[in-house]
This record gives C-alpha cells, structure tokens and sequence, in this order.
C-alpha cells in the first residue's frame, strides 16, 4: 500500500512542478497590453487603461459565452478577435484601393489586389510596439479602419444581432462600448 502512496504523491508532485514552470513561462510571453495606441499623427486611439477595463466589461456581461477570444470561449459568435482583425483589414485594402484606383479592392485585377495586399502584410506584420514607451503607432488608414470596425460593433451590441447571438441592447453605454472595442483590438 505504502508503494501506492509513493506512487501517488510522486505524480502529484511531478504535475504541479510541470504546471509551474509551464505557468511561468505563460506569464512571461504574455503579450504586453501598450500604454497607449497612437496615430503617426500622435492622436490617442486607446490606453492601457481603456484596454484593462474592454477586458473587464466583456468578462462582466459573459462575453466567453457568446463567442470566443484568441479561440477561447463558446463557438455561438463568432471568434471576435478574428472578426476584428479581418473587417479591419478588408477595411484598409478598400481604403488603399480607393486612393490608388478609385474602386473598391473585390473590383481590381489580382494583380492590384496582390499588390495591395503585400503592402497589407508588410504594414500589419511590423511590430511598432516600443517597449520603452510602451507605445504601439498605427497608420492613419489603420485609424480609419479601426472607427469602422467600432461602428459595426457599437451596431452589434447596441441594436443586437442574432448572426453573433447578441440580443438588443446588451451594451448601449458610449464609454463602455469605446474600452469594449479597445479590448477587441488589442486581442487582435
């Protein structure tokens, strides 16, 4: 029997030693949340705080219930990270398209699009994150995006949406739904 014990108190002491260092090491990667986010114009986008309270709203009202962060959560919405992230996106190639052709980017030929598109990568792929600042510069087309990408989601959560199971009015505060968009995009 005493064998059994061993036996036991050795997986036990074996699998909180792995979980330490394996939380350790997660809290060492996390991903930093910036000061503040600013326009190469200098504008204020969002700040720490702005993006610490989003968090805290979207957990308040249940937000892992109804769809999902960095794929975290029920699958009854939409992955809200991945929706940002890709409406934000659509939104800047049809911003370039517009200023370089005068069209929208579905309309353009692929070799327009491709190109479009490698200046999407080259743009979104560069870290401007300054972790002596702690500031985060963004592009003014990214700025635009990003007020489009807060009116469709101040529309979700304010006049609902049965496509990401958002009834009416599940947030209709300004402020609220300003740090829930911040969150949002930071998680993006």
């Amino acid at each position: 029997m005493k064998k059994y014990w061993i036996s036991f108190l050795s997986v036990i002491i074996v699998s909180f030693t792995v979980l330490s260092i394996i939380g350790i090491k997660i809290y060492q990667q996390k991903p930093p949340i910036p000061e503040r986010i600013v326009t190469k114009n200098g504008e204020i986008v969002f700040t720490k705080s702005d993006i610490q309270e989003g968090q805290n709203i979207w957990q308040a009202m249940g937000g892992m219930e109804s769809g999902s962060v960095w794929g975290h959560g029920s699958y009854v919405a939409p992955d809200w990270t991945a929706d940002w992230l890709h409406r934000e996106l659509v939104t800047v190639l049809n911003i370039w398209s517009a200023q370089n052709y005068g069209t929208e980017f579905s309309k353009l030929t692929a070799e327009q699009q491709s190109s479009l598109k490698a200046k999407l990568i080259e743009m979104y792929k560069t870290n401007t994150y300054n972790d002596q600042t702690g500031k985060i510069q963004i592009a003014n087309e990214r700025y635009d995006a990003i007020k489009e990408n807060i009116k469709h989601f101040n529309n979700v959560f304010t006049n609902g949406n049965d496509d990401y199971a958002i009834p009416k009015n599940t947030l209709s505060d300004p402020e609220k739904l300003r740090k829930l968009n911040a969150f949002f995009f930071w998680s993006a």
